[in-house]
């Protein structure tokens, strides 16, 4: 660069540092000492008025670094980029003249990245929890699952359920009201055993995997013991939240039927069914939204130590303004849990026929005790799996949504470093 007349350079030019460098360099490689100049500007330190861009300003030191190969924390290539030298491997994906940083990754003590997952990730994170401490989690869910399972198949088979009189294939009709609300009462009777049952079964596996999925997360191993000891405190009023949210939304759909059922009572049948056909349908979408709204209230209530109200509130305050994400990921839950249910059917459906050769009676229509018990094994086997794939997703989705909206990544990150 020529100077203006009148005008003087700070210092020497870039052409000569270039060149004092190089002879620099020779002397280092020849054993003759280097001959710098007496006076040399301070390193780094440029002042907001010094002239020329700032590669062209630093110091004699930081320029050989830069000509001999990349400095300590840089991936791109020696030199500086755009001017002659050796270029590094990454060197022709630089922009010239602008430094390149690459994007620091999160940590992950344990199955997910401390930081905000994706659906994919939230489903490989629940798997990979399975997997890594399957002796913790496959002994609960085989535990819980055959457990309600062999209990609901003696009552399915014992229980005098009274239903052939309703059965329009066959069977007698009932001749008085009396024998209808007897028929009915007896089928409403074992089909509240079973939902008890499945009840129970849903609180315990739902409240032990989530201590273990958050144990997961931090890298800590954990027994089924731990994690019983470590929920069984919260047990109760996990059952109250697991029995208030169904209630609730059964009581929504009661509210948008009743109308409709009131007015074909009262004679105008055909405005009554259409009335309460655009009722259930409208009942169905506040039910979904609220299904929603409240889904992730179980994992607050067990690992934030919260009461049914407080989980509920909770929940609801986690999921305002992502309502449609978190309903996407609830969905892919409920299609997981509906595909390893009919997989499970299947190959019992196959065994059946293998066993029996197609002759006998069908797997769902069959009540004796053999084809009772293969339906038991395949309802086992599903519920062994889709328990804990379904309640790792619910826990991490809670994760999630507080990672997202209060930095509980950060917390995660101390207690998991805390926890070595």
């Amino acid at each position: 660069m020529t100077d203006s007349p009148g005008r003087t350079s700070p210092g020497s030019s870039p052409s000569e540092e270039t060149d004092k460098a190089d002879k620099a360099a020779e002397a280092a490689q020849e054993g003759r000492p280097a001959q710098w100049a007496q006076e040399q500007p301070p390193p780094g330190d440029w002042s907001a008025s010094a002239q020329g861009p700032p590669r062209q300003r630093r110091g004699t030191g930081e320029r050989a670094r830069a000509q001999t190969g990349p400095g300590p924390g840089h991936g791109g290539a020696g030199g500086v980029p755009g001017q002659p030298g050796q270029p590094g491997p990454q060197a022709g994906r630089q922009h010239p003249g602008r430094p390149q940083w690459g994007r620091p990754q999160a940590p992950q003590p344990g199955v997910i990245p401390l930081r905000p997952l994706q659906a994919g990730e939230i489903v490989e994170g629940a798997v990979r929890t399975m997997r890594i401490h399957w002796r913790a989690v496959l002994g609960i869910s085989l535990t819980v699952a055959v457990g309600t399972q062999a209990v609901a198949t003696v009552v399915d088979r014992l229980w005098d359920r009274g239903t052939p009189e309703l059965d329009p294939l066959g069977g007698a009709t009932p001749e008085t009201p009396q024998e209808l609300v007897g028929a009915i009462g007896n089928g409403l009777g074992g089909i509240g055993v079973a939902w008890l049952l499945s009840l129970v079964g849903s609180i315990t596996a739902a409240a032990l995997l989530t201590v273990i999925v958050s144990r997961a997360v931090l890298g800590r191993p954990v027994t089924a013991r731990e994690a019983w000891w470590s929920a069984r405190p919260q047990l109760g009023r996990m059952a109250g939240l697991m029995v208030l949210v169904p209630m609730l939304l059964i009581g929504v759909f009661a509210v948008g039927i009743v109308w409709g059922l009131l007015v074909a009572a009262a004679g105008a049948e055909q405005a009554g069914m259409s009335l309460t056909a655009l009722g259930g349908l409208a009942a169905m979408v506040v039910a979904t939204w609220l299904w929603i709204r409240y889904s992730l209230a179980a994992p607050a209530l067990m690992l934030e130590k919260q009461g049914v109200a407080a989980a509920m509130q909770r929940s609801a305050k986690l999921v305002r303004g992502s309502w449609w994400r978190v309903f996407g990921i609830q969905l892919i839950s409920i299609l997981i849990t509906a595909l390893v249910g009919l997989m499970a059917q299947a190959v019992v459906l196959v065994f059946d026929v293998f066993i029996h050769g197609g002759g006998g009676q069908s797997v769902a229509d069959a009540t004796d005790w053999a084809s009772l018990i293969e339906i038991g094994i395949a309802a086992v086997v599903s519920s062994a799996l889709t328990l804990p794939v379904s309640a790792g997703m619910t826990a991490l989705l809670y994760m999630d949504q507080r990672i997202r909206r209060e930095s509980l990544d950060v917390e995660l990150a101390r207690s998991a470093s805390e926890g070595k």
